[in-house]
């Protein structure tokens, strides 16, 4: 039988069956209650899962005694245990017990093995001893390293070639298991510190601490040797030299240090001190595990709240809760105001409150940043203090962002880095530098002093920071203690308020006409006094800050001549000392202000040991480094506040560098992220974050509501056009052979 489209019966078959689908995908759209845009199907955000990106690429390495890398500290320290670790709320930070029981005090020796007492001269102490007691009852996350077999032999450490290759994670095998750990473990691990095989960048600071520790490199290297280099060298073997690290039972590590080190108690919180168990590394050693990403590298073994049980390089990483992990309860103290932030509302309960953290690669800003606000992600970098900036600068320039971030209750919890941004003068040029005579170093003194005045830092930070830093009066930024940043009486005057004001420019050039230069202009020859800003960018990418700083010398009669070079050539010149004036910084290695004060030690001068320094100014005073001598040696107290003050007096007098500015930092985190408080110091942060998924899920619903209207109106607008057609059918079935309507349809 034929059929034919527009026969009456099939045209009002179609069109009923068109309305009908319309009508059932209608109701299919406006009865979806949830997302349709999630990156992540089957999650609703009720899960107590915590999701954060990363870029770049997979960290490079998660090996605690060679990893030094920002972006690999949230795994490193969330799956290592050092035996110190800062605490998470005080401020200034406090170290505090992490797998010890308590903080070991050293106990110190003279040359000839006597123990002196606590107040010993530093001079007379060739030994400081500290004897670390270690927590019993804490276990490794479970793992096939510690699998054993029936007859108590390991499991796995002689795999098939073939089935170690086959493998895509060490969790595939089925046999897992922990044991406890003991302080040979962190024997272990400072021994891999000084192995060839592993090359951990902190074996040449710490060589020079610890007793031995040079030695065992040379005995490691033998030891490789004579075994023709096995795949598993078991460092267990090799005894340590001169007794420097041991444990002289399961729950005591004793570490020698030379001379008194009281900065060492800060290197303790480092994952370099993480203990490595033996097992983890001869379970590695199996052939064909490292062409597949299978090794410390990648899967680290530890006794940390949280295990990596995903790693897929450069898509997604994933640490979940260990279920072996020791009891450790939430801080019930912390710095003013955490309080009444509800920092503390978590008191002494246990950690941690996240089940699992999965970071997931996105290489792209835009769809980032998008999710993020969707309500996918959970911060835009839970690893970053300073991920915040971004955004607060952001809705500086634009009240729809700001008004978005606030209906959204987005949190921007603030920090003050441990850093600082200088303007620096090398002490060694014959302009602005010590000068070689009482009489010049006086002049040279004036005019760095008045050129400290004219820069008016407070207006970079306005222009340039977004207001997102602090004015240094010193070389030790606040987030140290804020008692080291008080008012620099060479630059700043106390206001009628009671607060620092910059000294007035009449006061600069008054310093300008002592200095010899009047008006800018060289008193004996009466050229004006040009000076060179030596600077480690492309000079067009800077301009703007660039003709700032010409500005400000500009206020003296001073031409600044811009030097840009590219970073390797800036630091060549540097170490050469062929600098005038250059523009720096530095970044806080552990929160001591001995770390900022070594910039200015003469012994650092970057110029005299070629490079090895980081006294970048090549800045010398007799007085400082005395004083510098004697303050790396006292333990914190009012003695070394002391000093520490006395030094900043020196330095603030002489004006080797105009101090410049300490970035503040600001994490980013949405409403549902609890117990948020940034640090750079603090490395094991994730495990006092907390969620309230409910909310979550409820934001994201209430965010991510699909729209509709497009749909609607398509497909009213697709009924209306079958209407149409199925009349224009009807109409065309009445008509006659000569297109007369007839009144009756043709069936």
């Amino acid at each position: 039988m034929e059929f034919s489209l527009f026969s009456p019966k099939a045209a009002r078959s179609a069109g009923r069956r068109f309305l009908l689908l319309t009508s059932l995908g209608l109701a299919l759209l406006v009865s979806a209650c949830g997302p349709v845009n999630s990156p992540r199907p089957g999650t609703n955000g009720s899960e107590n899962t915590l999701y954060s990106p990363f870029s770049g690429r997979s960290p490079k390495t998660l090996d605690p005694a060679v990893s030094y890398s920002s972006d690999e500290t949230a795994y490193v320290y969330s799956i290592y245990e050092p035996p110190y670790q800062y605490h998470y709320l005080k401020r200034p930070y406090e170290v505090v017990p992490l797998t010890a029981v308590s903080l070991a005090a050293p106990r110190y020796f003279d040359k000839a093995g006597r123990e002196l007492p606590q107040n010993a001269d530093p001079s007379l102490i060739a030994e400081s001893r500290y004897s670390i007691p270690i927590r019993s009852g804490i276990r490794f996350a479970p793992h096939p390293a510690f699998a054993k077999t029936s007859d108590g032999k390991p499991a796995y450490f002689d795999l098939a070639p073939e089935k170690a290759a086959a493998l895509k994670s060490p969790l595939d095998l089925p046999l897992k298991g922990t044991r406890e750990l003991t302080a040979e473990d962190y024997v272990y691990a400072i021994k891999r510190i000084a192995s060839p095989r592993v090359v951990s960048p902190a074996f040449s600071t710490l060589s020079s601490h610890i007793i031995g520790l040079r030695e065992m490199r040379d005995a490691i290297r033998r030891e490789d040797a004579a075994e023709h280099h096995p795949a598993f060298l078991d460092l267990r073997k090799i005894p340590f030299p001169e007794n420097g690290v041991s444990a002289p039972d399961p729950y005591t590590l004793v570490i020698r240090i030379r001379g008194k080190y009281p900065q060492f108690q800060d290197w303790l919180t480092m994952s370099f001190f993480a203990p490595v168990p033996w097992e983890a590394e001869a379970f590695y050693a199996n052939p064909g595990f490292k062409e597949n990403s299978i090794g410390l590298a990648w899967w680290p073994v530890g006794t940390g709240p949280y295990m990596m049980t995903a790693y897929e390089e450069n898509r997604r990483h994933v640490l979940s809760r260990n279920p072996d992990f020791h009891f450790s309860a939430y801080p019930c103290e912390g710095a003013p105001g955490d309080r009444e932030k509800g920092l503390l509302a978590d008191c002494g309960k246990p950690l941690p409150f996240i089940d699992r953290i999965v970071f997931t690669m996105e290489k792209e800003a835009i769809p980032l940043r998008t999710k993020f606000l969707q309500g996918y992600y959970d911060s835009p970098a839970i690893d970053r203090s300073d991920v915040g900036q971004g955004f607060l600068v952001e809705a500086a320039d634009s009240p729809e962002l700001a008004r978005e971030y606030a209906e959204k209750k987005i949190q921007f919890p603030r920090t003050v880095d441990l850093s600082n941004g200088y303007l620096g003068f090398n002490m060694m040029d014959p302009v602005v530098g010590a000068g070689k005579t009482p009489e010049e170093a006086a002049r040279h003194r004036a005019l760095r002093q008045a050129i400290s005045i004219a820069i008016d830092w407070e207006e970079e930070i306005a222009i340039f920071q977004k207001d997102q830093a602090i004015p240094l009066m010193g070389p030790i930024p606040p987030g140290i203690d804020p008692r080291f940043n008080e008012m620099n009486p060479v630059v700043y005057r106390m206001n009628a308020s009671g607060r620092p004001a910059r000294r007035s420019l009449a006061d600069a050039r008054a310093l300008m006409v002592k200095a010899g230069y009047p008006g800018g202009r060289d008193l004996r020859t009466g050229r004006p006094l040009t000076l060179a800003l030596d600077f480690q960018q492309s000079a067009s990418d800077a301009k703007p800050l660039l003709d700032w700083y010409q500005k400000q010398f500009a206020k003296l009669g001073i031409q600044l001549e811009i030097r840009a070079t590219d970073y390797n050539r800036f630091q060549d010149k540097m170490i050469r000392g062929s600098d005038q004036i250059f523009l720096w910084g530095w970044l806080a290695d552990y929160p001591d202000p001995e770390n900022f004060l070594s910039l200015l030690y003469g012994p650092n001068a970057k110029a005299v040991t070629k490079g090895s320094g980081e006294n970048a100014a090549n800045y010398r005073s007799p007085e400082f480094d005395r004083l510098f001598d004697r303050m790396k040696y006292l333990d914190e107290g009012p003695e070394k506040d002391a000093v520490v003050q006395k030094m900043i007096q020196i330095v603030q007098e002489d004006a080797p560098w105009s101090f410049g500015y300490a970035p503040r930092s600001a994490a980013a985190y949405h409403q549902w992220v609890g117990n948020a408080k940034p640090s750079a110091m603090v490395r094991n942060s994730l495990q006092y974050l907390k969620l309230d998924t409910p909310l979550r899920a409820e934001k994201i619903r209430e965010w991510n509501q699909p729209v509709w209207w497009p749909l609607i109106l398509l497909a009213l607008g697709g009924a209306a056009a079958a209407a149409l057609l199925i009349r224009a059918v009807k109409k065309r079935s009445r008509l006659d052979a000569f297109g007369r309507d007839t009144g009756k349809e043709k069936s």
